[in-house]
């Protein structure tokens, strides 16, 4: 066993806590929900960027590639002052909402360049311009600019142009469970010597202001001796621990306590207050503040002017142990140089090794940045609703706001989120895909997190499970059972045996979740299913979350399909579970029967009956239902009709030997189907195997037809999310008002959900992976008797497997290098990305764009992209 994995093996039986403490900071806490208490909801203006260094936060803290521990009552990060910035660089800048043209966007450029599933080892990179950040040219910029054109970078003001930046690498390796070894290295990459100040601060987050602390805790001065220095944090619930730092040029002490004067005009009691260091520091007014020796916020202060082309190393240290000799000597960096090794080591022995440096760089990067985004996440929706005591009221309005429903709802836990800046709250289906390459490096840690949202604490009584923290009702694609059998045959794969009780428990959560989908999301009980918004923001000519035109609604092929994937993921769940407990098999026939009736409703054809599919288009639509009785076909071709292919389920004879009685059972329903209705859902056996699938043969070769067609779906990149028939625009005509949409191949033009997520024309990684599974799926029971032209119209004859290997390494094209030493994904920046110091740094955007690649949205949504570790694992040896 690996140093690694025995680690996590000490954690998970208890041995060892190495996850107390890890990269939980999260990138942005200022402008979320979590802290407004505005009257209307508007977290963007309620707490701004301005607001950030100077007030308090409520729910949790931020910072600069930091860490805290699992209930973030400690925090550590790293705070910068160039010599011409108006304040310190102690959190990421971005635009919100309604600043940027296709909404927020962080204005930063920062990697993770390493972790492991224990947080062993970690590596953060920043880069930091020499000359003054441009706060102002990126606001006004953006501002003046529509959305028809592209979003203005910080790459794109100039900055990094001519090397005039420092390298900021700051690496974490634990020496022990509670001993964190910290060094940070700046690399002053121009080519003139630049001065630099560096502050690796450390705090305690603000509770007993708010009534959750009996007792204030305290960072105390210890010694300072000729090469270091130290001081004592004390907790009532952490307990004691000791920081350990490098000789400082200045020890700064202050509170984390709100700057009353600056943000509301009135008196502070005290001048020690939560922005003191930026004031100290850019005004160079150290002396006044020597007399505070405590405080519950410190920072050791270094300032060097660093060579051009030279390197500055600092060292600290978060540890337990009380020492008085400098632990910052040699032994520290051997720490280091063995916590490297057993990442390597680590990363050996998950990886299935690809033949190329660069895919085993995208692929360490990839997880590097999944591990990253493990964060703390609070919210007591109850005591968020009503207040805290001795704190003002919030606005009675809030009670029958944003949320009120969700009174259950009671959240304090590490959470694998979509991204720490753009989106450092959960979403539940971003985080059905994240758990999939988390498995292949930490299987219990997925495990847990799938379970942890099925708890009476995250699941509404009702069975939904909780969306976002924007709107926890909000109805996101019904993913989790899939990952939860993606997760278990991962982790099956790797230990050999299967987690039956993982399944079980999972199974009889999710049994609730469909329930509610059921009674919630069949308006008319025809099983045709309606969801709305599901996740796909702006893929509709209208805006499926709201209402709909002239009083009608939209019954969604995607939502039918979603459904019918459920009810399919539960089979197969019910099947495994029933080979090793027979009890279970009733609730096989329980989920095949519900898959039967929704198949029927979409497939339907009559006289009274518009139907989803379209045989002369060969494509599944949307069907708008007015109340006049008129059933409206919106024919657009995207994702929302290729969904179809997910529902898919082939079995094999093992399946069918442990289970006789759903066999039987089967084959009597299916034989009612064919002796009544005409229609039959399953496929006839084939190698000993059954298919259940929504489509049949013959339009399963249409809809893929049209999915593998270049001039539709299929991009040297991977899917579109719609065809580019589309690319002149489609409309429709309801009651004399007109509604449309174009193919739009990266950023969005319209503001229909947000602005910011483009599903009209990108590619994007989740519903390409979906696409994938589903094609191995078809694969394994047609084998070679399908085959298909790959691209449409080629000749070039290709069996599904084949397909599904060749759409995942135009995904994997997106990260990796051309000929000419370019990513697709780098776009409008190949030629910075050229330089050395960056042609090895990726980062994992939220989409692509659908004709060359280029990444788009949240530049570092390494959450449901990052499911292309997987793709690597899996193609790396074909």
């Amino acid at each position: 066993m690996s140093v690694e994995k025995n680690r996590l093996s000490e954690h998970y039986s208890g041995k060892k806590n190495w996850l107390k403490w890890g990269p939980y900071l999260s990138e942005r806490q200022w402008g979320t929900v979590r802290e407004d208490y505005s009257p209307g909801g508007s977290a963007w203006d309620f707490f701004p960027h301005d607001h950030a260094r100077s007030r308090v936060y409520r729910w949790g803290e931020d910072g600069l590639a930091g860490i805290s521990d699992d209930q973030q009552r400690l925090c550590f990060s790293v705070a910068l002052w160039n010599g011409h910035d108006a304040i310190l660089k102690e959190r990421l800048f971005g635009l919100t909402g309604p600043q940027g043209n296709h909404g927020e966007d962080v204005k930063e450029l920062y990697y993770y360049l390493d972790n492991t599933p224990s947080h062993s080892y970690m590596k953060h990179l920043y880069k930091y311009p020499v000359t003054a950040f441009p706060y102002e040219q990126l606001l006004t910029v953006n501002a003046n600019r529509s959305k028809e054109e592209l979003e203005y970078e910080l790459i794109d003001t100039g900055i990094f142009n001519d090397q005039e930046y420092f390298d900021v690498f700051t690496e974490y390796a634990k020496a022990d469970e509670e001993d964190i070894l910290i060094r940070i290295t700046v690399h002053n990459r121009s080519g003139k010597d630049a001065p630099l100040t560096v502050l690796p601060q450390i705090w305690f987050r603000n509770l007993w202001s708010f009534g959750c602390l009996s007792e204030k805790p305290i960072i105390n001065e210890m010694d300072l001796f000729k090469n270091y220095g130290s001081v004592t944090l004390r907790h009532p619930e952490l307990g004691t621990m000791y920081y350990y730092f490098d000789r400082p040029d200045h020890r700064l002490f202050t509170e984390n306590e709100n700057n009353n004067e600056k943000l509301w005009g009135s008196k502070n009691e005290s001048p020690y207050v939560k922005d003191l260091f930026h004031t100290a520091v850019t005004g160079g007014c150290y002396e006044q503040y020597n007399a505070m020796l405590e405080g519950t916020k410190f920072a050791p202060v270094y300032t060097q002017t660093v060579k051009a082309g030279g390197e500055w190393i600092i060292r600290a240290r978060i540890t337990r142990v009380k020492t008085d000799k400098n632990p910052l000597t040699s032994s520290f960096d051997k720490v280091f140089d063995s916590n490297i090794v057993a990442a390597d080591e680590f990363y050996d022995s998950v990886s299935c090794q690809p033949n190329s440096a660069d895919l085993a760089n995208i692929q360490r990067q990839a997880f590097s940045g999944m591990l990253w985004s493990k964060q703390y996440y609070n919210i007591d929706i109850p005591l968020w609703l009503n207040g805290d005591k001795g704190q003002p009221a919030p606005p009675e309005s809030r009670k029958h706001g944003r949320n009120s429903q969700w009174q259950t709802l009671n959240n304090e836990d590490i959470i694998s989120m979509p991204d720490k800046w753009e989106y450092p709250w959960y979403a539940a289906w971003d985080l059905a895909f994240h758990c999939i390459p988390l498995s292949m490096v930490d299987p219990q840690f997925a495990k847990d997190q799938l379970l942890l949202f099925l708890r009476e604490w995250y699941m509404h009584p009702n069975g939904q499970i909780p969306a976002y923290e924007w709107a926890f009702g909000d109805v996101n694609p019904p993913v989790h059972a899939m990952s939860c059998l993606k997760v278990y045959e991962i982790d099956k794969k790797v230990s050999g045996k299967g987690d039956i009780v993982f399944l079980k428990k999972a199974f009889h959560k999710l049994s609730l979740n469909f329930t509610w989908w059921v009674n919630r999301k069949d308006r008319k009980g025809n099983n045709v299913f309606e969801g709305g918004f599901l996740g796909l923001d702006n893929i509709g000519v209208f805006d499926r979350s709201s209402e709909i035109p002239d009083g009608g609604y939209l019954e969604q092929a995607d939502g039918t399909s979603w459904m019918a994937m459920y009810c399919l993921n539960m089979l197969e769940m019910a099947l495994e579970i029933t080979r090793h407990d027979s009890s279970y098999e009733p609730m096989t026939t329980k989920f095949f029967e519900h898959f039967a009736l929704i198949a029927e409703s979409l497939n339907r054809i009559g006289k009274d009956w518009t139907g989803s599919w379209n045989e002369e288009e060969g494509f599944f639509y949307d069907v708008l239902a007015l109340p006049d009785n008129r059933y409206i076909p919106v024919k657009v071709r995207s994702l929302v009709g290729l969904t179809t292919l997910f529902a898919c389920l082939c079995i094999g004879k093992d399946d069918m030997n442990a289970s006789p009685e759903f066999i039987y059972r089967m084959n009597w329903f299916n034989d009612y189907l064919k002796k009544h209705k005409d229609y039959t859902i399953i496929e006839e056996m084939k190698n000993e195997k059954i298919l259940f699938t929504l489509i049949p043969e013959s339009r399963l070769r249409l809809l893929l037809q049209a999915m593998l067609d270049e001039n539709e779906f299929l991009s040297d990149y991977g899917i579109r999310a719609l065809s580019k028939r589309h690319e002149h625009g489609y409309g429709v005509d309801i009651s004399g008002q007109y509604f449309g949409l174009k193919y739009e191949p990266a950023e969005s033009s319209t503001g229909l959900f947000g602005g910011n997520s483009n599903w009209r024309g990108p590619v994007w990684m989740p519903m390409n992976y979906m696409l994938i599974e589903s094609l191995r799926k078809y694969h394994d029971y047609f084998g070679e008797d399908m085959k298909l032209e790959f691209p449409s119209g080629s000749g070039n004859l290709l069996n599904l497997g084949q397909v599904a290997d060749e759409i995942s390494g135009r995904l994997i094209s997106l990260f990796a290098k051309d000929a000419d030493g370019n990513r697709p994904v780098n776009g409008l920046s190949s030629k910075l990305y050229q330089d050395e110091h960056f042609k090895d740094l990726v980062l994992f955007y939220e989409y692509f764009h659908g004709d060359n690649g280029r990444g788009v949205g949240a530049s570092h949504q390494t959450g449901w992209t990052g499911v292309v570790a997987e793709l690597i694992q899996r193609t790396a040896g074909k």
